[in-house]
């Protein structure tokens, strides 16, 4: 028996298993072959290919522009880096919001032409019968609150949401609502810690915080961010395990230098 058969894929079912016994919850966005390969490797539980692509792998200012075409090409190609965590995919902006049957088109074709596992859509009660036609099509879906980057031009900043008493008691009804469509797990982004403990206290599916606080049941974060090669984005919440832009610059540089001085390539190096 191959070493991949041996490998067991992880479910919406191990989330709550996880969540049930106390277990924290790790997600990271991938958005390429190679770093999901690298990713899933290291043991993680969710790559979520995030529509954060617009920003990190495109360029441009907000997640808006990125399409559903483009969507699909990124997440089929984390789809085959991965073989052991659960593919979240984000629905892109427009492609969910003016009514439940594109809705239900757009995730069909996320899960029939890239093989991911789940899809994503950010809002609550405004979009609660998009939720309610995909999961009753059988696809499972990951809730979004707090901050949700498809409405920056709607909030006018990236700021921490739900500070005030209105907005928050909006989000922990909008989390009841997600729960009760059937949604298998939330994101919260960006919003006061006490209110993420308190909305992940009373739902008994998993939470995952980004700028949420320690009390979620689980934790993503952009890999772009947490491995340094994004420099510019260094928010309060965010743990920059590694400068990878100090790396790659330092080696391209190091190269730089041996192709102009002639040390590369050597003999061994030569046929």
């Amino acid at each position: 028996m191959s070493a991949a058969a041996d490998i067991k894929r992880i479910t919406t079912a191990t989330l709550q298993k996880l969540k049930n016994s106390g277990q924290k919850i790790s997600m990271l966005t991938a958005y390429d072959f190679s770093f999901a390969r690298l990713i899933d490797a290291s043991g993680i539980d969710v790559i979520l290919v995030g529509d954060s692509a617009s920003n990190v792998m495109a360029g441009h200012e907000t997640t808006l522009p990125i399409t559903l075409d483009q969507m699909i090409y990124h997440a089929s190609s984390v789809v085959r880096g991965a073989k052991r965590c659960l593919v979240v995919v984000d629905l892109p902006f427009g492609a969910y919001q003016s009514n439940s049957d594109i809705a239900l088109a757009s995730a069909i074709r996320i899960m029939k032409e890239t093989g991911a596992h789940a899809i994503k859509l950010e809002g609550g009660e405004e979009i609660i019968d998009s939720v309610k036609r995909i999961i009753s099509a059988g696809i499972p879906v990951m809730g979004h609150l707090g901050l949700t980057p498809q409405s920056i031009y709607k909030f006018g900043s990236y700021n921490v949401r739900a500070k005030e008493e209105a907005e928050a008691n909006k989000l922990k009804s909008d989390a009841l609502i997600l729960q009760e469509a059937g949604c298998f797990s939330l994101v919260l982004e960006k919003i006061p810690a006490a209110l993420a403990k308190v909305v992940s206290q009373s739902l008994h599916i998993p939470t995952i915080g980004i700028g949420a606080g320690p009390h979620c049941d689980g934790q993503v974060l952009v890999m772009h961010d947490m491995l340094g090669i994004n420099t510019e984005f260094r928010p309060r919440f965010l743990r920059q395990y590694l400068n990878l832009y100090e790396q790659v610059t330092g080696a391209v540089k190091q190269y730089i230098d041996d192709v102009k001085k002639g040390g590369f390539p050597s003999e061994s190096e030569s046929y």
